[in-house]
């Protein structure tokens, strides 16, 4: 019998203690949500601040002809306006990128900016000429899944009667 209230004692006392301990877990709890919601905040920021300067790094090139001469990714065979142009597609398409990446647009949306800007010829040759630089991106990464979501469409658009530009394609699920 003394056993038995020596475990009932132990079993009160253990409720107790857990009682007298749950508003410090719960405190802990939400601390470590608001831990996590802070460094997904400053996350978002330190992406936003680093596009801001991707942004200032390539206007400078564009404004540059001296500077764009160290963006040249295609060994001299782009000529000085139209690797200004390409500078300039990158950085619209960089931007969507981002904005899709902090969850500003969504696929489906990005898919959109991708269909309308293929229709204008020098971003279709810039995506061409950047084909390679993709070529070498982590095959997992959101910025090679989207790329090729890209060729995709770009293939589905050379193929499509190009009256009707705005339905061709579907964006593939994630």
């Amino acid at each position: 019998m003394a056993v038995a209230s020596a475990g009932v004692g132990l079993a009160a006392g253990a409720a107790v203690s857990l009682a007298a301990q749950r508003p410090t877990l719960s405190a802990l709890r939400t601390r470590v949500e608001l831990l996590e919601q802070a460094a997904q905040t400053q996350h978002q920021t330190n992406f936003a601040y680093q596009q801001r300067q991707h942004w200032e790094l390539l206007s400078k090139a564009m404004d540059d002809p001296d500077l764009a001469e160290v963006l040249d990714a295609y060994n001299g065979t782009v000529p000085p306006r139209k690797q200004r142009q390409f500078l300039f597609a990158n950085a619209l398409y960089t931007n969507a990128l981002c904005y899709y990446r902090m969850g500003n647009i969504t696929r489906d949306e990005f898919f959109g900016f991708a269909r309308s800007m293929l229709q204008n010829p020098v971003f279709r040759e810039y995506w061409y000429a950047t084909r390679p630089h993709r070529a070498t991106l982590i095959d997992t990464s959101d910025e090679a899944k989207l790329g090729r979501m890209v060729d995709d469409l770009l293939a589905q658009l050379e193929e499509a009667d190009g009256d009707e530009w705005w339905v061709v394609g579907e964006p593939p699920s994630e």
